[in-house]
């Protein structure tokens, strides 16, 4: 079997190809970066391309595409955005014609202003969103859904080479205390790298070629509980303090202007979009993934997070 892996030189596109490689699956990798370590990619053969600007005009021939590139960042201009996600899927499924597509989407693209409470798949995407980044994830997956991909929804990846989830918690510590917002007892669903790599090789290689799916931890954990074993592995001695949404918000409001204002190209370290992530439920159903996929993920663990 032959893949291609777009987004490979990044957290997850990397993961997936390191698995695959390991399978013994010929593995095409495509990133933006000039280039790669191998180590990084399992051994995949790796390309240059970004898909933000054309699709590739001498593509591999492939049985299957994991769709893994695009932006990850809840801030930044719309353009940008929108360039990377939809018009980049577009040339992903363009230079693919032929081949099965499964393409990595989020599970941003659920209401985000009302909690998701073991959310199912038909509740989204909807058309109501924070920012451009939930926004273009929902294009792109309408994109996709014309083509009839094989959509992956993950909520909060985590996991050895995470660039986002814990450097974010950590950067927020402050002293002896985690500022966050909520009560701590909101449940939510995350999703570690190793079990999407298993989704997203179960999507590529397994029988089923379309429909959606929520890929998630094995079940819900509280928000405190995850904040609490994070800063237990990585040592911290600190312990997270919670602020009430309806206080938060107006202040997040706010330092978003002044950023912006200021054209600061990184986020405040508390946006709208982020408290609707600490302060409301954000739980998945991942029965369909189980039941169609064959998806039989581990629990949520932050064990060995020392080393990430």
């Amino acid at each position: 079997m032959r893949i291609a892996v777009t987004g490979a030189s990044g957290f997850v596109g990397g993961a997936v190809c390191r698995a695959l490689t390991a399978a013994d699956v010929t593995t095409f990798a495509f990133g933006r970066r000039p280039a790669v370590a191998p180590g990084h990619l399992g051994g995949a053969v790796y390309r240059p391309w970004d898909l933000a600007h054309d699709p590739l005009p001498d593509p591999p021939g492939v049985d299957a595409v994991v769709h893994c590139a695009g932006s990850v960042t809840d801030w930044g201009p719309a353009a940008d955005l929108f360039a990377a996600n939809l018009t980049g899927t577009r040339n992903a499924l363009a230079t693919f014609r032929g081949a099965r597509f499964v393409h990595v989407s989020t599970a941003s693209v659920y209401d985000p202003f009302r909690p998701s409470v073991m959310a199912r798949e038909d509740e989204a995407p909807v058309d109501r969103h924070m920012n451009a980044y939930g926004a273009s994830k929902a294009a792109a997956e309408r994109a996709a859904a014309a083509r009839d991909a094989i959509i992956l929804r993950p909520h909060a990846v985590y996991g050895p080479g995470d660039t986002t989830l814990l450097p974010r918690v950590l950067s927020a510590v402050r002293g002896p205390v985690l500022p966050a917002v909520g009560t701590g007892r909101q449940r939510v669903s995350l999703t570690s790298i190793g079990n999407l790599v298993r989704a997203c090789v179960l999507a590529a290689t397994g029988p089923v070629t379309s429909g959606v799916f929520n890929i998630a931890d094995a079940t819900p954990v509280t928000i405190d509980d995850a904040f609490r074993e994070i800063l237990r592995e990585r040592g911290i001695r600190a312990r997270p303090v919670y602020i009430p949404a309806h206080a938060a918000r107006p202040l997040a409001a706010v330092a978003e202007g002044l950023f912006l204002l200021a054209r600061r190209p990184e986020p405040p370290r508390i946006t709208r979009y982020a408290i609707s992530h600490l302060a409301l439920e954000r739980t998945l159903d991942i029965t369909a993934a189980r039941e169609v996929l064959g998806y039989d993920p581990d629990p949520t663990s932050f064990a060995g997070a020392a080393d990430w």
